[in-house]
């Protein structure tokens, strides 16, 4: 078995993190058509993954949090 990169392994996590908001966020009633990861934060030898959304959704989800 090939051994994965650290760089890999932080995207996949990422990719995991996305997967586990949009799960739980689906329960709430929230569907974030646009939830992705962040492609600039995926550059370079040591990427950074981010999880992008609109300001929209963020303030949407802030209520959510708030109940």
């Amino acid at each position: 078995m090939a051994e994965r990169s650290p760089a890999a392994g932080r995207v996949r996590d990422a990719e995991q993190a996305r997967d586990e908001l949009r799960a739980a966020l689906k329960g709430a009633g929230i569907t974030l058509p646009s939830l992705a990861l962040d492609g600039v934060s995926l550059v370079g030898d040591f990427p950074r993954p981010l999880v992008d959304i609109t300001p929209q959704l963020a303030r949407r989800l802030a209520e959510v949090v708030r109940g």
